[in-house]
C-alpha cells in the first residue's frame, strides 16, 4: 500500500548571521519523516552549516532557474532540499551586513512563489533583521506586511498559538485586533468596520484552513472591566458589541467583550478556539507565559498558509556557534503548517 505523501513546506530560513539558518535546517532534519521541508536560501552557506551542525544531515541544491523548468525534485526522506538563494557578502555570525540584505528578501519572494506554483504548501518562517533590509535600500516593514502586499492582500490578521503542554491542557490561539501600534493609538484604531473585517478573516480561516467546523471565538474588551457600563470607556458599548451582535446575527460563535484580565481563564479558554484580543500587550504576554518557548506566529487573512517562530534573530546566540538556540519554536511552527496543510480545505 502506498504511503501518504508528507506536506511539502517551504521554509526561509532568515538573517544568516542569526540562528534562523541553523534551527531551520535543525528542525527540516528532526521532522523529515513528518515533512518534507524545502529550505530557501544560500546553498554554500547551509550546507556548511550542516556539515557543522551534524555531518549526517544530507542536502541537495536546486536552483530557481531548474525549478521553473522542472519543478521540484524527489529527494526522499534522507536529504534535504535547498532552493538556492545566494547571498552577497561572506557571514560572520552575529553581524549584519546590509549586502544580505536584497537575498534575505528574495527568499520571501521564492516561498511565495513556491506556494502560488504549487511546488509547496505551506510556508514557515525564520527570523529576519528587518534593519538589514532597510540598509540595504528596501523599505520593509516585516513579514507579515510583505506577505501581504506581495499577495495583493487588503488585510490580514496577526495570531499566535501554542499546542498544549504540562502548564496549559489545551492548545491557546489569540489573534489580535490591532499589532505594532503605541498604546495611545490603539483606542481609535478600534473601528467597527475593521473589527468585523478581523472576526471575519479569523472565522473563515479556522473554517478553512483550521478544520474546525463552527468555531468559538471570545472576545477581549479593550478597558478595564470591559469598559464597566461606560465608566471605563465607552469602546465596548460604541464599537466592539455591535459588531459581536453583527457577528452573532451572520451565525458565527462569537461572545463577549470580556474583561481581559479575568478572560484568560480556563473556564472560558475551555469554550475558545480562539481570543480576540485589542492589542498586542493585552493577549500576547499570556500566550508567551503559558507557551514556554513553544508559541507560533500565523498569519490569517492571506491566500496562502504562513507560520512563523515567536522569537527574533538571537545574533548574540548565534556569534556563539552552533548548538547554543532552541529549536523548540522551529519545530512547532512546522508541525503547525503540516497540520493546516492536512486540514484546510481543498
Amino acid at each position: 500500500m502506498p504511503q501518504p505523501s508528507l506536506p511539502v513546506i517551504a521554509v526561509t530560513v532568515g538573517e544568516p548571521a542569526g540562528i534562523g539558518p541553523e534551527i531551520a535546517i535543525r528542525a527540516a532534519w528532526q521532522l523529515r519523516h513528518e515533512v518534507r521541508s524545502v529550505l530557501i536560501g544560500d546553498t554554500a552557506y547551509l550546507s556548511m552549516l550542516a556539515a557543522e551542525i551534524d555531518p549526517a544531515i544530507s542536502m541537495m541544491g536546486v536552483s530557481l532557474q531548474a525549478l521553473r523548468h522542472q519543478g521540484l525534485p524527489a529527494s526522499g526522506n534522507e536529504r534535504l532540499t535547498i532552493i538556492d538563494c545566494p547571498l552577497n557578502a561572506f557571514v560572520i555570525a552575529g553581524q549584519l551586513d546590509p549586502r544580505n540584505g536584497r537575498a534575505v528578501l528574495q527568499t520571501l519572494d521564492v516561498a511565495i512563489e513556491s506556494v502560488q506554483r504549487k511546488w509547496c504548501e505551506a510556508v514557515v518562517t525564520a527570523p529576519l533583521q528587518k534593519s538589514t533590509i532597510n540598509d540595504a535600500g528596501v523599505a520593509f516593514s516585516g513579514h507579515t506586511e510583505y506577505f501581504a502586499e506581495k499577495t495583493y492582500t487588503g488585510r490580514v490578521v496577526m495570531m499566535l498559538a501554542s499546542e498544549a503542554n504540562d502548564h496549559l491542557p489545551q492548545a491557546l490561539r489569540v489573534a489580535l485586533a490591532t499589532t505594532h501600534l503605541p498604546l495611545r493609538q490603539v483606542a481609535d484604531a478600534i473601528q467597527f468596520d475593521d473589527l468585523w473585517k478581523t472576526l471575519e478573516i479569523i472565522h473563515t480561516d479556522l473554517r478553512s484552513k483550521f478544520g474546525i467546523e463552527n468555531p468559538r471565538i471570545l472576545v477581549a474588551g479593550l478597558n478595564p472591566h470591559a469598559g464597566e457600563n461606560g465608566y471605563l470607556g465607552m469602546e465596548e458599548i460604541e464599537v466592539i458589541t455591535p459588531v459581536i451582535k453583527k457577528a452573532q446575527e451572520a451565525g458565527m460563535q462569537v461572545s463577549g467583550p470580556y474583561p481581559a484580565d479575568t478572560l484568560f481563564q480556563q473556564k472560558y479558554l475551555e469554550q475558545a478556539d480562539c481570543i480576540l484580543a485589542m492589542y498586542h500587550d493585552q493577549g500576547l504576554p499570556v500566550l508567551k507565559h503559558a507557551s514556554f518557548g513553544l508559541g507560533v506566529n500565523i498569519t490569517l487573512g492571506l491566500p496562502l498558509i504562513r507560520t512563523s517562530v515567536d522569537h527574533g534573530t538571537a545574533l548574540d546566540l548565534a556569534a556563539k556557534g552552533t548548538g547554543y538556540a532552541d529549536v523548540s519554536s522551529m519545530l512547532v511552527a512546522m508541525r503547525v503548517a503540516a497540520d493546516m496543510v492536512n486540514k484546510q480545505e481543498k
